[in-house]
């Protein structure tokens, strides 16, 4: 490849890498860059990272960000189908959600473990159309960091997987 400016560096990479990381996520499917699990969100920042790396930085050529990122994803699905087939290790690699609210009552424990504020909890409760802690029958902190309020007790079925939520789903 003949000389560029360094100015045009950065361009040529993008142009080259961008491109490249879009075939690669069509190839890898729609969870490369779902927020189910803590290792699709350590996959998400790492992909960006490498780009970002790779195209700010004159002495990686975008190749090399390329590699690394079909190392990245490779590894992201690997994890995801030995996960999806194996609940040992799923429990081993996600986070445990947990129920921060149960009819209408707060579980001060579990806030402090989680570290959420009532403040955030409000906001929560608040986001989802509640005017009332009584309004929810269930609150949970998930594997992803993102919080789901249910308004009614849900079917055990739905949240089997949580600790705690079986005295709401009843």
């Amino acid at each position: 490849m003949p000389d560029i400016p360094d100015w045009l560096t950065p361009l040529t990479d993008a142009a080259l890498l961008l491109p490249f990381l879009i075939a690669l996520v069509r190839f890898a499917g729609l969870r490369t860059f779902a927020k189910m699990s803590a290792h699709d969100f350590v996959v998400t920042v790492a992909t960006g990272s490498v780009v970002a790396a790779t195209v700010l930085n004159h002495d990686t050529p975008w190749w090399q960000g390329a590699v690394a990122l079909v190392a990245l994803l490779l590894v992201q699905v690997a994890i995801g189908a030995i996960r999806a087939g194996n609940p040992a290790v799923q429990r081993l690699i996600d986070n445990e959600p947990l129920v921060l609210l149960r009819d209408g009552v707060p579980d001060e424990d579990a806030l402090r473990r989680a570290r959420v504020s009532r403040d955030d909890l409000r906001q929560k409760l608040r986001g989802a159309g509640c005017t009332a802690f009584s309004d929810a029958a269930l609150v949970v902190f998930e594997t992803t960091g993102d919080v789901t309020v249910m308004r009614e007790a849900p079917d055990p079925r739905i949240v089997a997987e949580v600790r705690d939520a079986r005295a709401a789903a009843t």
